[in-house]
């Protein structure tokens, strides 16, 4: 079973910047479209940004320009690369498959953006 791990979130002040990995068990990304997604308290979880095998990338408005997913497939992780931050930004952090079935989710990785 594939397993997700993501790490690299924290408390950051408006305007800071954090880069997010994720770590996959298995080589999975060169064969998937890979996405991140956030998890704010309250909402349903939501897609980011994605990337496919061939590396065209697409983002949710509210990051494009700021946010730049990249994945490096030797090492089996996903980059997140997220610059500008807003206290908007502020939620848990998964990566997955951009496609169903999903893998089995990860722990996430907290994202806390101050104001």
């Amino acid at each position: 079973q594939v397993q997700l791990v993501e790490s690299g979130g924290g408390l950051v002040q408006a305007g800071g910047s954090l880069r997010l990995s994720c770590a996959a068990s298995e080589s999975i990304l060169s064969i998937n479209t890979m996405a991140w997604y956030r998890q704010a308290p309250g909402k349903q979880r939501e897609l980011v940004a994605q990337i496919t095998s061939g590396g065209e990338t697409g983002y949710e408005n509210s990051v494009k320009g700021r946010f730049t997913i990249s994945r490096d497939n030797a090492k089996n992780t996903l980059h997140l690369q997220m610059n500008s931050l807003k206290p908007e930004d502020t939620a848990v952090y998964y990566c997955n498959r951009y496609t169903f079935p999903k893998y089995s989710w990860g722990q996430g990785t907290q994202v806390t953006v101050s104001s």
